[in-house]
């Protein structure tokens, strides 16, 4: 019982730092010095950096979908609605989960493992030493860098997503390519596009956020830092699953 008490302590105590971490960070977006350098440098990072992973999950997702859709419509007749399918997957849940859970394991692990490795070597007390808040200069450009960037990729999944189911359509399923894209776009909505782009801003808060918090808390040196970049990636994706459960939750409600 005692270890069960000291447990929950601990992870309440996470939840209270992690928490004045990001209000802190959501503060310090709106007053001065602002490092606009440092963002564009993440910016790439996290963005440049990441659509080589995000054309490939986006590409074969929607191949998949447009197989495996085209296999259960056609037992109805419904073959040519492998684009309805495909679009709204896609746009409501696949695309955003799917790039969200891809940054987080490159770059969320990234910025875990960089922040942990100026902890461990003081480089984080050096700069408090000489006037400079880490806060300002090493989190807030990450969450703004991830904010930004993960919407856009996640919009270039969505994409990559149509095209692959696209070309699968075409090529094995024999539908036409101006049947698949009219059965796509006439099966969006305005709400699914902007549910499609709040999620991304949600994620990449999370992405950002808990790799700064990962990586400045770590402490124990190299192994210390090993376990906060691991720990980075466990928790960005159970949170950005969770927080796709709510979000999702509440779209129902709203719309």
């Amino acid at each position: 019982m005692g270890a069960v008490n000291e447990t929950l302590k601990n992870w309440v105590l996470e939840v209270q730092q992690f928490t004045s971490l990001s209000a802190r960070a959501i503060g310090a977006l709106f007053t001065r010095p602002r490092f606009p350098n440092e963002m564009f440098l993440q910016m790439d990072v996290i963005g440049v950096g990441s659509l080589n992973i995000v054309l490939l999950t986006g590409l074969f997702t929607g191949m998949v979908l447009a197989l495996q859709t085209a296999l259960s419509l056609e037992t109805f007749g419904a073959k040519n609605y492998v684009g309805r399918v495909v679009s709204l997957s896609m746009v409501r849940e696949l695309g955003p989960v799917l790039t969200a859970l891809m940054v987080a394991g490159r770059v969320g692990s990234g910025i875990a493992a960089e922040l942990g490795s100026m902890m461990v070597t003081d480089q984080i007390n050096a700069m408090r030493a000489m006037g400079s808040d880490p806060l300002r200069r090493l989190v807030v450009p990450r969450l703004l860098a991830g904010v930004v960037m993960v919407p856009m990729l996640t919009v270039i999944s969505d994409t990559v997503g149509l095209m692959g189911g696209w070309l699968i359509s075409l090529l094995l399923l024999k539908i036409p390519g101006g049947l698949y894209f009219s059965s796509a776009t006439d099966a969006l909505i305005i709400e699914d596009i902007l549910g499609g782009l709040i999620k991304p801003l949600v994620f990449g808060f999370i992405i950002s956020m808990v790799g700064c918090y990962m990586g400045l808390s770590t402490s124990g040196g190299t192994q210390g830092v090993g376990r906060a970049t691991t720990q980075s990636v466990v928790v960005c994706s159970v949170m950005i699953l969770a927080a796709n459960f709510l979000l999702t939750r509440i779209f129902f409600a709203i719309f």
